[in-house]
């Protein structure tokens, strides 16, 4: 890599990403403003990515040996997390056909294409654990771009997964040190699978799964150090840029208007890009909002286009919008707890009923509840309990005045794509090979 004297020098930058339905729009904002930059930026990603990628100013490179799909149906998803009963079933699916399993062919493309053309710098996936190989194997300075909050624990935080509050008594410490040593096991199963792609590489085995990514430089996270928990002492590789809001390239505007009835609140209900078996818990909110005197708009998006659903007057169904639209206008917001969905509505200062359902969803949930800035139910909550909550959320104002205030702080922290880029120059500026790749 040539020395850079200034951040203004235009970079040349391989990104990664797998199509994970939340983790796409952050990614795709992060290459967008880089190039808007004016830096050259390649993204190697799932074909579903091949046309945002090159309106947002990348070229395209799709995976070749990886796992790569070509439409974003539920009949094309590898993890399929949906089908298991068992959450850790499912995330022990997505190390093995994702996550950590092909480590080796993500490591072997993104090295192709690194020969292919010279790079100042890699931006890898937080869970690509390919894309960090690879930059190890190059001796390329490497980031990981998380598109919401650490996958790893920070100092005084829980561990990821249960969507437990920080530890306060010395039983919940119990607890967390329990459940920290369950998560490494089971992260460790991969670890033969992962060091023999090292081995291939001539790369020293690992003795823990988790060292993998404290091989790369930098930790960047796409989310806001307001809304995440208070940490004890930010690792010194470890950075919050704020979230990168990008706009899914289904969302439509829909040019929304309340007249006749605008003295009623308006609740969004919204529930993931992706399909997580979440048809039955959206008709239950649907059915527990009949009735009640608000304005009801469910968006679907692609993980629900088709779905039949049972309605009232008071709800109107939309196969795809823009939230920021509906959010402007909107007195609460149900979910499923994605952070894209929970950092747009709180940038409106909305308050949520949140129905975790797996993934990232328990923690950003857990995040909510400990601002006060709404409530989090068992995604099995019934009709009538869904009802109440809204309700809560809606006559009681502390709700919302702890949104507000909760998305004034966010906004404050500054725009997200700006200090992605900012980081970004100043992690290569202090860059050479030998301190910022491989350790």
């Amino acid at each position: 890599m040539a020395s850079m004297t200034a951040a203004s020098r235009h970079l040349r930058i391989l990104v990664t990403c797998w199509e994970g339905g939340g983790n796409v729009p952050p990614t795709l904002g992060a290459v967008r403003a880089l190039a808007g930059r004016g830096h050259d930026v390649r993204l190697i990603a799932d074909d579903t990515m091949r046309a945002e990628a090159i309106e947002a100013g990348t070229r395209f490179l799709p995976w070749k040996r990886a796992p790569n799909r070509p439409d974003r149906s539920p009949e094309s998803c590898f993890v399929r997390d949906w089908e298991p009963a068992d959450p850790l079933a499912g995330f022990q699916r997505a190390c093995e056909r994702v996550f950590v399993g092909p480590a080796r062919s993500y490591a072997q493309d993104i090295l192709e294409a690194l020969a292919a053309e010279p790079v100042d710098m890699l931006l890898g996936s937080d869970m690509l654990f390919g894309s960090m190989l690879a930059g190890e194997v190059a001796k390329v300075p490497t980031a990981l771009l998380a598109s919401n909050i650490s996958l790893w624990p920070l100092p005084g935080h829980p561990p990821f997964g249960p969507g437990f509050q920080p530890a306060r008594s010395a039983a919940d410490r119990a607890r967390d040190a329990e459940v920290s040593a369950m998560a490494e096991q089971l992260w460790d199963g991969f670890l033969p699978g992962l060091n023999a792609a090292r081995a291939h590489f001539g790369l020293a085995p690992l003795a823990h799964v988790h060292e993998q990514p404290l091989r790369a430089g930098r930790h960047l996270l796409a989310t806001s150090s307001s809304f995440d928990f208070p940490v004890e002492r930010l690792p010194d590789h470890v950075r919050y840029i704020g979230p990168l809001l990008e706009m899914p390239s289904w969302a439509r505007e829909h040019g929304m208007s309340q007249p006749e009835r605008a003295t009623r609140p308006l609740v969004l209900v919204s529930f993931s890009t992706t399909n997580q078996g979440q048809a039955q818990a959206l008709q239950r909110v649907i059915s527990g909002l009949a009735g009640e005197p608000v304005e009801v708009i469910v968006t679907l998006g692609k993980a629900l286009e088709g779905l039949r659903l049972r309605s009232s007057a008071n709800v109107t169904i939309l196969p795809n919008a823009a939230h920021d639209e509906i959010l402007a206008k909107a007195s609460a917001v149900v979910t499923h707890g994605g952070h894209g969905t929970i950092m747009r509505s709180l940038s409106h200062g909305v308050p949520l009923v949140i129905l975790p359902m797996g993934r990232d969803q328990n923690d950003n949930a857990a995040r909510v509840d400990y601002h006060g800035a709404g409530l989090r139910l068992n995604p099995s909550a019934s009709s009538q309990m869904l009802g109440e909550a809204v309700r809560r959320v809606l006559s009681e104002p502390g709700f919302a005045e702890r949104a507000a205030a909760l998305g004034r702080a966010i906004a404050e922290e500054g725009p997200g794509p700006a200090r992605l880029v900012a980081e970004i120059e100043d992690f290569v500026l202090g860059c050479s090979q030998e301190t910022c790749s491989a350790a």
